[in-house]
């Protein structure tokens, strides 16, 4: 068992949370939850070790092992990627060279007698209890094994880390974390750089071989099927439940309510007190009576009511001219680059108005046919723009686009027409952008800053063709259901690459899939998609086993 202990943090004279208590158990799957700034982040820090709290202390068994995985992070440059992951088991396998060395040493020393031969042998057999206590694996096998699940080809194994996006990187540090079968995982945003498939498959071992879990997602399908327990970090102070996210919300939702009746309650009591004591204030005969009143006001605990977001921000998309019936017509489309040949032959049209999900593992050419869509790339076979498109384009490098000598503020500004003039710092605010941050610059801003600056730019901007590449990495469960919203009365057409299935549901009304260089078309949302897909490979793992 790990404990936090009254653990309290503090800067530039503000607390960002105090007396923080909870105890972390085997078999516990935690979702870390609370609004941008709460603390959650800094909280996994401390609990990592990485991170000193003001006040308290974590305490854990000695030979725990706490294994931790930042939201941000460089692996070496220096190796491959089989070899950075097999360094998960770096310490095993030093034990064995320092088991080996000693062995050594015994075997030629002569001074059968001395102190230091004896101490040798204490040492040998101290290391090797615990070496051979350590379950004997196939270590070549568990990382080969990991890897693929994460979604890595075989072919990358020889390739050095340097090739890799961030998101890959982390791919590798996440499976250096699971190959060392640690005590607690903590986990901070896991799945912004994943796709579905490799989603499941860390849901799948979360679930069924981590010992413990801590995890910060703004992924809800995630969360809920990965948690047993929701602590949430609200004003300073932690509210520990023992359900998954959903069942969270609705008693966060009832304690909300409670607190709130409780605190009108004691308002109306105040306020009836107060009446009282200005009503009798200057009668001989009430002396006693007001003054205790008085005494009982200043001595009251005002009841406090959690900070909670009631706001209901619509974002509505501007007008726009009306589209061809079919915005994009696929015809016998191939692509390769060089000898590598990402997909051959797709073919899809899609109507005015539709909302469809182009899903399938990293690299199968999601993003290679949108930037076919867009002109961007060569290709061969036919593809058309239907009549009067306007597209709106939103991809990875979407924050790189914009004016960096603007404000937050200004970026915004220049481009809204109309009624949202008059919204623009509710609509910032429902954006994570709020007080003094409206007037950074952009050159100063972070990478998700920027990419949800994009993100508001995008839906201020009159198009009737949207096509969105992983527009979610960088928001929270707030944020996104507002960004949802708007594209569910968006009446244009939509594509959407993501690997966010709670944001898909109820979205996207058709499925392109792409895999083992073809796609398919899907006339399912994403539910009955992952549902049918599970059938299909268990058939297909039959056909295997016969």
């Amino acid at each position: 068992m790990i404990s936090v202990d009254n653990v309290a943090v503090e800067f530039n004279g503000r607390t960002l949370f105090s007396e923080v208590t909870f105890n972390i158990n085997d078999k516990d799957r935690i979702a870390l939850m609370g609004k941008n700034g709460a603390g959650k982040s800094t909280l996994l820090k401390i609990i990592a070790g990485v991170d000193k709290p003001t006040r308290g202390k974590i305490s854990a068994p000695n030979d725990a092992v706490i294994a931790y995985l930042p939201q941000h992070l460089l692996t070496e440059d220096n190796t491959t990627v089989f070899e950075e992951t097999a360094k998960a088991f770096a310490s095993v396998l030093s034990m064995k060279a320092e088991i080996d060395e000693l062995n050594t040493q015994l075997e030629t020393r002569t001074d059968y007698e001395s102190d230091e031969y004896m101490a040798i042998i204490e040492k040998v057999s101290e290391i090797s209890e615990k070496y051979y206590s350590i379950e004997e694996i196939n270590y070549d096998a568990e990382v080969e094994k990991t890897l693929l699940g994460l979604g890595f080809l075989r072919s990358d194994f020889t390739r050095s880390t340097s090739e890799f996006s961030g998101g890959w990187r982390m791919r590798i540090e996440l499976a250096k974390i699971l190959l060392q079968n640690p005590d607690l995982i903590l986990l901070d945003e896991p799945t912004n750089h994943m796709d579905i498939e490799s989603i499941q498959w860390l849901e799948d071992f979360l679930v069924n071989s981590a010992k413990a879990v801590i995890v910060i997602s703004h992924d809800r399908a995630f969360v809920d099927n990965i948690t047993n327990r929701t602590i949430e970090v609200t004003m300073g102070r932690i509210y520990d439940y023992k359900v998954n996210y959903s069942q969270y919300l609705q008693l966060r939702k009832e304690r909300h309510e409670q607190q709130q009746k409780q605190f009108n309650d004691q308002q109306k009591m105040i306020a009836e007190t107060q009446e009282f004591i200005d009503r009798f204030k200057g009668t001989y005969s009430k002396t006693l009576q007001v003054q205790s009143r008085v005494k009982m006001l200043e001595k009251l605990e005002i009841v406090e009511v959690d900070e909670i977001d009631t706001s209901a921000l619509n974002i509505k998309f501007p007008p726009a001219p009306r589209s061809g019936n079919y915005p994009v017509i696929v015809e016998n489309v191939s692509k390769s680059y060089g000898d590598h040949l990402v997909f051959e032959d797709a073919s899809l049209t899609i109507e005015r108005g539709e909302k469809v999900a182009f899903v399938g593992k990293n690299g199968e050419g999601k993003s290679t046919l949108v930037k076919a869509i867009m002109g961007e790339i060569d290709f061969e076979g036919e593809l058309k723009v239907g009549h009067n498109s306007m597209i709106g384009y939103f991809a990875q490098n979407q924050a790189s686009l914009l004016d960096e000598d603007l404000t937050v503020f200004q970026t915004i500004d220049n481009i809204a027409v109309g009624d949202v003039r008059t919204k623009i710092k509710d609509i910032l605010g429902a954006f994570m952008f709020s007080g003094e941050s409206i007037n950074k610059k952009v050159r100063v801003l972070s990478g998700g800053e920027k990419t949800r600056l994009a993100m508001i730019k995008l839906l201020l901007e009159p198009v009737n063709l949207l096509i969105l590449d992983e527009p979610t990495n960088h928001l929270d469960l707030k944020t996104k259901d507002i960004l949802k919203d708007a594209l569910r009365s968006f009446e244009g057409t939509i594509i959407l690459i993501s690997h966010d299935r709670d944001f898909l549901d109820g979205l996207a009304s058709k499925v392109f899939e792409f895999g083992n260089k073809r796609v398919r078309e899907h006339f399912e949302d994403i539910t009955g998609f992952l549902k049918n897909k599970k059938m299909e490979n268990l058939k297909e793992i039959e056909r295997k086993v016969k």
